[in-house]
């Protein structure tokens, strides 16, 4: 049986489900050196309820899921503009400009399209706020992820580095145009 799969902007009722399907990804995407207590930190900083309670009230911030048989699949958030770090500054030069924070799919979902669907939404959302451009930060030991992105029409532009934990991670700045 073949399953119906929407994008659609999140919303408070799925709050719960969403803090769980992010805790569940997020590890995946990160590299064998980060210690789960590190992994552990993040989630409890950064992917409960509450926080995505705020990430939806911030009205420079999407969030979308990717439902199916009324669960949630996966997630896209995205934040307008460009950070402060002077490496992303730098690597992004197209503005307007749409950061893809994260993007994430539960596992029994890898290779159905979630992904691919989440990343035209996105696309999608950043043209219609007149975006020029759509950018994301990526380690660099993340291959998998880098083949989707360029895939996706994302070229790396730079590097930058992002704290996880105890240590600092290398990630690809990459870039496209909306």
């Amino acid at each position: 049986m073949e399953r119906r799969l929407t994008v659609q902007p999140a919303t408070e009722d799925q709050l719960a489900e969403l803090a769980d399907v992010a805790a569940r990804t997020f590890p995946l995407a990160c590299p064998p050196s980060v210690s789960p207590d590190d992994v552990a930190a993040f989630i409890a900083e950064n992917l409960t309820r509450e926080r995505f309670a705020d990430y939806l009230a911030d009205p420079r911030r999407g969030v979308l899921v990717a439902v199916a048989d009324g669960r949630i699949m996966g997630y896209a958030m995205t934040i307008d503009g460009v950070s402060d770090d002077p490496d992303v500054s730098s690597a992004v030069t197209v503005r307007p400009a749409v950061e893809l924070s994260k993007l994430y799919v539960v596992p029994e979902s890898h290779g159905a399209g979630v992904s691919s669907a989440l990343m035209d939404a996105v696309v999608e959302r950043a043209r219609t706020g007149e975006a020029a451009s759509v950018w994301l930060g990526v380690n660099q030991r993340n291959e998998r992820a880098q083949r989707f992105y360029a895939k996706h029409g994302f070229a790396v532009a730079g590097t930058k580095t992002f704290r996880l934990g105890g240590h600092w991670e290398q990630d690809y700045v990459m870039v496209r145009p909306a």
